[in-house]
């Protein structure tokens, strides 16, 4: 089929969790409790771009501790090695362990994909009050851009539970917030 960019459907690492918390600084002490509240094995992308790089990677090693306390996967944003506890890297190629990428598109989906990403996280599948008035693709939209992709996709995007069971059908590999966890 013209439309399959890859074959292959399961994950190239067993570790990578189908729920997922995405961390910035506007969580403020939101962090903490979303981190509570995420089921063991779940994941972590740790974002907190705004913060100076000593503080970044002083609230890492903080986060990292709790992950490894309650077995959380967690894997850094950006190509700034922040430390100990990292299980990959989100948006640049890690060196090592899990790489995964953003997609807002098809293009950048296949570029993605191209480029080696175990998995891609497919946004914004509904509004969100992190990106107000950005259009959001829906259901339909998010159908047709994942048509055939072939490696884990993760929703992203106003997602919660009972959204993430309102697009089922599309089979995605799991889902991502960061209001649904606060």
């Amino acid at each position: 089929m013209a439309g399959a960019i890859v074959g292959r459907m399961r994950p190239r690492h067993p570790i990578l969790p189908r729920l997922w918390l995405m961390t910035d600084e506007r969580m403020g002490d939101g962090l903490w409790t979303a981190l509570a509240r995420l089921p063991r094995g779940s994941g972590v992308i740790f974002r907190h771009y705004g913060l100076p790089l000593a503080e970044r990677r002083a609230l890492f090693a903080n986060v990292a501790n709790i992950a490894h306390r309650r077995g959380l996967v967690l894997i850094r944003a950006g190509g700034d090695r922040l430390g100990r506890g990292e299980a990959g890297a989100h948006g640049v190629r890690p060196g090592h362990g899990l790489y995964t990428r953003a997609a807002h598109s098809r293009r950048e989906a296949v570029a993605a994909i191209r480029d080696g990403a175990d998995a891609l996280f497919v946004s914004p599948v509904f509004a969100t009050r992190s990106h107000p008035g950005a259009p959001a693709l829906g259901p339909v939209r998010l159908g047709l851009m994942i048509r055939g992709l072939g490696v884990p996709l993760i929703a992203l995007g106003g997602m919660n539970a009972r959204r993430a069971q309102e697009i089922r059908g599309l089979k995605l590999y799991g889902w991502a917030a960061i209001d649904a966890w606060t």
